[in-house]
């Protein structure tokens, strides 16, 4: 018996199972959630033609940015914005409690003018610097402006030309507010009122900010998924794994025994490798995700089988266990390869042309394959060879050959 090489064995299994009790929980729920594991809103926009403005490619492109711009400025955490086909836009707002108000704040053209008592518009929403809410000096709510450098000459031309008059502030189409001009204005800042909460002033400076849409923007579709469905889910999800680790663990020991112990260390392994690359990657973890994550699970159990029903077969054709081991891992490379090559080819494939939830499923997936290969071939066979060379079982059919 060589202590050395058990002490070895049972020294990486003991720091195995201490850092995966201690560090897979935190891992895996630090993963960003998607849409239908946290709860929130899915919302389909079209952009329209209107007689005003055409919808083209670079419009749709700055309805991108814009709405983007938006969702930020409404400070959500893990927004997706994404465009579908040629006019269309995805947008997923997680946990959002008030989906109403966020889809009209996005769907707003949010054009701002700035006319004289004619109606002629004299300035617009480009010419404006910042916009923030405050609470003014009657403690009412205003959205307070300043121009930028070119806004600033116009608009102390436009209060010096209607002293005594009104100008009026439109946000699409809508007075906002109708002020008397006291005096010039040269200092480029100006307020709007009329907001009757302060959130309805900051959410009209957010429309300020990010300026005004260049096309009419519709909204197609708008799906809710609950927060306590989406803890539903987490939580069958959870389940499912759990009896999916649970039953391949089983099946590992009674089929291969210590064999069998040794890979589901390894599988231990792979999955914290595997939630650490999509920590690291970033990615969103959804439903169609963690079907991935089961799935790549079931592959990488699926070499350790092949490699040990090679080992089995080598064994009982007469060879030592540790010739048998060694020819086992050889000649069952070959095909573990091929056959993670084509599933690596497969979730490639998906993650190109398959839509979101498709990829999520396509991202878990091959990083799965790629992190199992890794698993089954080094951390199974290291383990393995340390555990034969302590030459403390020497009987097979403990090995499950």
């Amino acid at each position: 018996m060589r202590w050395g090489n058990l002490t070895k064995f049972l020294a990486v299994v003991f720091v195995v199972l201490v850092a995966s009790g201690y560090y897979m929980l935190p891992l895996a729920t630090s993963i960003k959630q998607g849409l239908d594991l946290q709860g929130g809103t899915h919302v389909v926009l079209e952009a329209v033609d209107t007689p005003e403005a055409k919808v083209d490619e670079d419009a749709v492109q700055r309805v991108v940015k814009i709405i983007e711009k938006r969702v930020n400025e409404i400070g959500l955490t893990e927004p997706i914005i994404q465009r579908q086909g040629e006019r269309r836009i995805i947008v997923e707002l997680p946990g959002i409690k008030e989906p109403e108000k966020a889809i009209e704040l996005l769907g707003k053209t949010a054009l701002l003018e700035f006319q004289d008592e004619s109606g002629t518009t004299v300035m617009t929403g480009k010419d404006l610097k910042d916009a923030k809410a405050e609470i003014g000096q009657n403690k009412n709510n205003v959205v307070a402006l300043e121009f930028s450098e070119d806004g600033t000459k116009i608009f102390a031309d436009l209060t010096t030309k209607n002293v005594g008059k009104h100008i009026s502030i439109l946000l699409d189409k809508k007075v906002l507010t109708n002020p008397v001009v006291n005096e010039p204005i040269p200092s480029g800042k100006a307020i709007i009122t009329g907001s009757k909460t302060i959130e309805e002033a900051q959410n009209l400076a957010i429309l300020l900010r990010s300026g005004s849409l260049p096309v009419k923007v519709d909204v197609m579709e708008m799906r809710t998924v609950g927060p306590t469905l989406g803890q539903d889910s987490k939580d069958k999800s959870k389940v499912a794994f759990a009896i999916g680790i649970g039953a391949i663990t089983v099946f590992m020991l009674v089929f291969y025994r210590l064999s069998g112990f040794v890979a589901t260390v390894a599988l231990i392994i792979y999955v914290m490798l595997l939630l650490f690359g999509l920590k690291m990657l970033n990615a969103t973890l959804t439903l169609p995700g963690i079907a991935g994550v089961i799935l790549s699970i079931g592959m990488a159990v699926d070499a350790n089988v092949l490699i040990f029903e090679r080992f089995k077969e080598e064994y009982h054709a007469g060879k030592t266990l540790r010739a048998a081991m060694d020819a086992g891992f050889s000649r069952a490379f070959g095909t573990i390869l091929d056959s993670h090559l084509t599933s690596l080819i497969s979730a490639i494939v998906l993650f190109f042309l398959g839509a979101a939830p498709i990829k999520g499923f396509a991202i878990t997936l091959g990083l799965g394959i790629v992190l199992s290969l890794f698993t089954a071939i080094t951390i199974t066979k290291l383990l393995l060879r340390m555990l034969m060379h302590a030459n403390v079982f020497k009987n097979g059919k403990i090995f499950g050959a």
